[in-house]
């Protein structure tokens, strides 16, 4: 199919683009593309006018802010990929990207796009919701964080208002000297979406013992989801029994979603393994840092 007829406009900066939206309650935003065009061709999406962000340059920065990376709303992904300073202060970002799509898509696609969209599969999301990340929104009445366990509402839906843009993504940015990651999907191939993601990051002393911990899942769950065994694990070190038994016992209760790709049986399974090997794997991963002297 093809997509419904729409109006096409570029605007010059963010604030244009604002009042787009604002005065046209059937306009969408679009930066890379990699998930709406798609829709709109399927009509499942079927927007009369396309704000096109991807070429504001006040929208494409990587930067340090405070205790974050913030990442611009039009950041492709595939420059995320390859830097340096996001790989170091976000490894777990940086285990996950890979896994988005395919590399062609990487190089249209944008961090935000993946962002405001909100699939349920989608990689990006799910670390930003483990790690306890958090958005700026901008629209007509101003701009505001919003935390990312209160941006994604349900699968496809944000606490975006129709006048809002994402203007850029935090991904705090740990500072221990021992942090490891890890990043686990099963899809039915390589770059589909995923039945079931885990997303892990553990920072270590120089012991071994757990200083920091962050744990989600996401593909299975209607939104990416970080898990309060987060919690349980700093202060000891990280021992696969007990990590399995605590892991199992939260996800357990856990809505898990059904539909015709997987059932919800196989779906809670597949989580309690790969939260696990996620969890042990960024534990190795931080194992093999060098403690400061």
């Amino acid at each position: 199919m093809k997509a419904a007829p729409f109006e096409y406009v570029r605007p010059s900066s963010a604030a244009e683009a604002i009042a787009l939206l604002a005065a046209d309650e059937d306009a969408r935003v679009i930066a890379g593309g990699q998930t709406l065009v798609p829709m709109m061709a399927m009509r499942l999406a079927r927007p009369a006018r396309l704000v096109d962000i991807s070429r504001l340059t006040e929208l494409s920065n990587i930067r340090i802010d405070g205790e974050n990376i913030a990442i611009g709303a039009a950041v492709r992904q595939a420059v995320v990929e390859r830097d340096a300073l996001a790989a170091e202060k976000t490894p777990l970002l940086a285990r996950a990207l890979p896994w988005v799509g395919h590399a062609a898509t990487r190089c249209r696609g944008t961090v935000g796009g993946s962002i405001a969209n909100a699939d349920p599969a989608a990689e990006i999301p799910l670390v930003l919701a483990t790690l306890g990340g958090s958005v700026l929104a901008r629209g007509s009445r101003g701009a505001r964080t919003i935390a990312a366990g209160d941006f994604f509402l349900a699968p496809m839906t944000t606490a975006l208002e129709d006048d809002e843009i994402l203007v850029e993504a935090r991904f705090p940015a740990w500072r221990h000297a021992r942090v490891g990651a890890a990043f686990l999907e099963i899809s039915a191939r390589r770059g589909d979406f995923a039945f079931v993601a885990a997303a892990a990051q553990v920072a270590l002393d120089a012991s071994g013992a757990c200083v920091a911990c962050a744990i989600g899942v996401g593909g299975a769950t209607h939104v990416p989801t970080r898990l309060a065994a987060s919690d349980a694990f700093p202060g000891a070190a990280i021992e696969e029994s007990a990590a399995r038994k605590t892991l199992a016992l939260e996800i357990a209760d856990i809505d898990i979603m059904t539909d015709g790709h997987a059932s919800p049986a196989y779906r809670r399974r597949a989580s309690i393994e790969l939260a696990t090997r996620a969890l042990l794997a960024a534990r190795d991963d931080a194992l093999s840092k060098e403690p400061r002297a």
